[in-house]
């Protein structure tokens, strides 16, 4: 694919061998060489894109319906913990795969999408409760157009994975919320003293639809994509009440694109810094002349629509890049929540991504270190889990079961926050939840007395267990330290890249 969209005679060979783009009847490969022949071609599209910055792609469509790429999209989709729940249609892809197969649903797709027929309905608006007691509104497609979404995700992703910048953390593949943790933690140690935390007000219901489209043209000169990006924007919702409701700004949450469109838009502010950032700050030389003049120093960390400012200098130039995000956001159809954005030095501490960062003396020292903690907020929701799982409702459960939920659910979380200096909020978190086994026990089996209980339903000392099952909690799993990987994360389509360029 070469500038303006067009393709060489190379290039077109090299994408009809890794996968039958614009064949007649369809050839559905197995799910492991669809999953390799998708792979060839992201790498491919990578490459290409990370070759020529100014490369605009004009032949994707064929993709987006190809064997290959729908079988990968299906089995993606089939594999989410979403694959029971119905859109609008009411259809599961249980119910599929026991009625037309899979193969024919897909053959539908592939038809329509080729025809130019298939069209997004709208999603199934569901309420979901946030942490704060609002309720949060998520859109759930049907699986025909998870399918669609998936495969155009497959397509595009490895193209905008190569512009977007090293700030950025969220929804992208090998990158997850501890590295941006650790950028925080490394910036908070090296002198960035001062930090704007920020939140955007209903970032993926507010992006301008058009800014949006404009930016993805930047990249992409086929026509049909775009119009099958805008058709999703503009599907529309079902709210619960039965009424259908026009989406003109947003991207849905919910959908599987929605969060690369969403990276894609706002890769406008990851822009605008590191274009200062290079032109100013780019040499340890520069950042020190800055500082000798009074200047401040700065770095953007982004997670999605979750971002905060490190700065080093006075709080006045914190203040300052609250007025000149505002001002990039806006054009965007974006704007911060008064409420929620404030500037805050290291030493009063900040929350985010669930962890609570603040530098403070070290214990028995006036020595001072930047110490990344579970939040109070985080703690506070996992106890509400535990108490949750083991309210009066779970009572006709078996202990075995109750111990093996509470297992799960607290391994996960401790996963989460494993890389903090989290020992003893995990054993605090383990007192709430075996405080709370003890009552479920006395009130399932009649109030017995702790020496009873004791002696039914501990193995060791108090340690709880039940038929072979032993409560282990958050304490099981090890803190361990974090390694900042900086600027240096790869994509998946770049560790071989010598092998990419031979193939």
């Amino acid at each position: 694919m070469g500038k303006g969209g067009s393709v060489s005679s190379k290039e077109e060979h090299a994408m009809v061998e890794d996968a039958p783009v614009n064949t007649g009847a369809a050839t559905w490969p197995d799910p492991v060489s669809a999953a390799a022949a998708v792979r060839r071609m992201q790498t491919k599209l990578h490459r290409w894109a990370a070759d020529d910055v100014c490369r605009r792609f004009g032949d994707l469509f064929n993709l987006a319906y190809d064997p290959a790429f729908l079988v990968h999209a299906w089995h993606r989709v089939a594999a989410n913990a979403g694959a029971k729940t119905p859109g609008v249609d009411r259809a599961t892809v249980a119910r599929i795969e026991s009625g037309i197969g899979v193969q024919a649903f897909l053959g539908q797709i592939r038809d329509s999408l080729k025809s130019g027929e298939f069209a997004p309905v709208e999603v199934r608006q569901v309420l979901i409760p946030k942490a704060s007691g609002k309720l949060r509104a998520l859109g759930i497609p049907t699986v025909a157009d998870r399918v669609v979404q998936a495969a155009l995700k497959a397509v595009l992703e490895p193209i905008f994975e190569a512009d977007f910048l090293p700030c950025s953390y969220g929804f992208r593949p090998n990158r997850r919320a501890q590295d941006a943790i650790a950028e925080i933690h490394f910036l908070a140690t090296h002198g960035y003293e001062w930090v704007l935390e920020a939140d955007i007000q209903a970032c993926f219901d507010s992006i301008e639809h058009t800014p949006l489209t404009d930016r993805m043209r930047r990249r992409i000169s086929d026509k049909r994509v775009l119009a099958l990006v805008k058709a999703f924007l503009k599907a529309g919702v079902m709210t619960q009440t039965g009424d259908r409701e026009q989406t003109l700004t947003g991207t849905p949450q919910g959908g599987i694109l929605s969060p690369l469109l969403a990276n894609i838009a706002l890769s406008a502010l990851d822009e605008h810094f590191d274009v200062h950032r290079r032109r100013e700050m780019g040499t340890s030389e520069q950042r020190a002349t800055r500082r000798r003049k009074g200047l401040g120093n700065w770095r953007l960390i982004r997670y999605a629509d979750d971002f905060v400012v490190m700065v080093s200098g006075q709080r006045e130039h914190a203040q300052a890049r609250r007025e000149e995000v505002a001002a990039v956001l806006a054009p965007l159809g974006l704007r911060l929540a008064p409420e929620k954005t404030r500037v805050v030095s290291i030493d009063e501490g900040f929350d985010f991504l669930g962890f609570a960062i603040r530098r403070r003396a070290k214990r028995g020292t006036l020595k001072k270190a930047v110490y990344t903690v579970p939040s109070k907020k985080a703690v506070q929701a996992i106890k509400d889990r535990m108490s949750r799982r083991t309210y009066r409702s779970t009572r006709q459960q078996s202990l075995a079961e109750v111990i093996g939920g509470l297992n799960l659910m607290l391994r996960g979380w401790a996963n989460y926050f494993r890389h903090g200096v989290s020992a003893r909020v995990f054993h605090s978190v383990d007192d709430h939840a075996w405080r709370r086994l003890v009552g479920w026990i006395r009130a399932k089996y009649s109030r017995i007395g702790m020496r009873e209980l004791r002696r039914r339903f501990c193995d060791r000392g108090w340690r709880i267990a039940h038929e072979g099952i032993v409560f282990t909690g958050a304490s099981s799993v090890a803190v361990t330290r974090y390694r900042y990987r900086g600027s240096t994360i790869p994509t998946p389509w770049t560790p071989n890249r010598a092998a990419a360029t031979a193939a």
